[in-house]
């Protein structure tokens, strides 16, 4: 195999990984609603501001790992809960 050949294969499988982002966004959605909770809502149980909890449902804010607890304990969930990809593929991710 050449390293062309290499390059190509590697860049087409990396197109169809899901980002650790789309993952955290799917399921912060997911629990967030399963609660019937607002983002507002969400926000204030965790200490941040809505439009922090929006970038994150959009996947459009790199998150700190502090936030991703606050989120997490917000949600009543352990914190790699919200990284971990759902069981049930989603047409999001």
């Amino acid at each position: 195999m050449t390293l062309l050949a290499v390059t190509s294969a590697s860049s087409s499988s990396a197109k169809h990984k899901t980002s650790a982002r789309e993952v955290l966004a799917v399921n912060v959605v997911a629990m967030r609603q399963a609660k019937g909770w607002s983002q507002e809502v969400l926000a204030a149980e965790a200490g941040l501001h809505r439009t922090f909890v929006a970038h994150v449902e959009r996947h459009a804010r790199n998150i700190a790992l502090d936030n991703v607890e606050r989120l997490a304990h917000a949600l009543g969930v352990q914190t790699y809960e919200l990284l971990k990809p759902p069981k049930h593929p989603r047409e999001r991710l």
